[in-house]
């Protein structure tokens, strides 16, 4: 049936030709195909560190690398500001490791307890929702479990089975003939009690504040560089567009910098 409704509307379908291209969300109801860059940026508004990856995955699982990055790159680093995504557990126990102050606001489902198969689905901040491993977003969530109890309550997150059944990754997630498909995160209000404590410092919303660089920063790459649009197919292709679209952009800021001190 797909080969031939593919046949009828054949003038009217538009392919991709790049295969490490991938669709990711921004919110629940809007989604995009192609890639992520993941940057750091320093309180000069200078790109220290970039990372690019397919557009599924998760903002916050590359904190570690963009903090290497720019280290490597002579960044003394004793603070990092960014969003949600990136208070999960393990960036909380590594900037306290390293001794930097993490300025990301907790989110509530995903830092307050441990959470099983976190290979296999990853939270996206932006559609408030868990994404699994082929792409999928989950279609709606529920709170599961009773308050006043000595069992902790779960935030149970639904996918749509008809997309399961036929997923190329379906084996060892999806249980042939199983009517439903869900993925279930242990809600826990006291692990985080320290970054807790933190967050609700006033030096924390001062810090916070400064976060709208980051956005501008990203606009201007988009707006003013072109960088909304991949230029070539394939992920090597994109790194070397957001090479050369850093550049530029780090050159501009510099000679800014240079002409203000004069």
């Amino acid at each position: 049936m797909l080969k031939e409704v593919a046949e009828d509307f054949q003038e009217h379908l538009n392919y991709s030709s790049d295969t490490d291209a991938r669709k990711g969300h921004k919110t629940s109801e809007s989604s995009f195909f192609g890639y992520k860059t993941h940057i750091a940026l320093s309180d000069e508004r200078i790109i220290t560190a970039a990372v690019i990856t397919t557009g599924e995955k998760s903002d916050g699982k590359y904190l570690q690398e963009l903090i290497e990055k720019s280290t490597q790159a002579g960044m003394k680093i004793n603070t990092v500001i960014g969003d949600a995504a990136y208070s999960e557990k393990a960036n909380i126990e590594y900037t306290k490791e390293e001794k930097i102050a993490l300025v990301a606001k907790l989110n509530p489902i995903l830092t307050q307890g441990p959470r099983k198969e976190e290979d296999k689905f990853e939270f996206n901040k932006d559609a408030g929702m868990f994404v699994c491993k082929a792409g999928h977003l989950a279609t709606r969530k529920a709170r599961t479990g009773k308050k006043g109890t000595s069992k902790s309550q779960s935030q149970t997150y639904y996918f749509d089975i008809e997309k399961c059944k036929v997923c190329p990754m379906r084996e060892g997630c999806y249980k042939e003939g199983a009517k439903s498909k869900t993925y279930s995160v242990t809600i826990k209000s006291d692990t985080h009690a320290e970054q807790e404590a933190f967050q609700n410092t006033e030096a924390f919303k001062q810090l916070a504040a400064n976060r709208y660089k980051v956005e501008a920063k990203n606009s201007e790459l988009k707006n003013g560089h072109g960088y909304d649009k991949a230029s070539t197919a394939g992920l090597f292709g994109m790194e070397i567009q957001g090479a050369t679209t850093i550049f530029a952009v780090n050159l501009k800021r510099i000679l800014k910098l240079l002409n203000e001190n004069e």
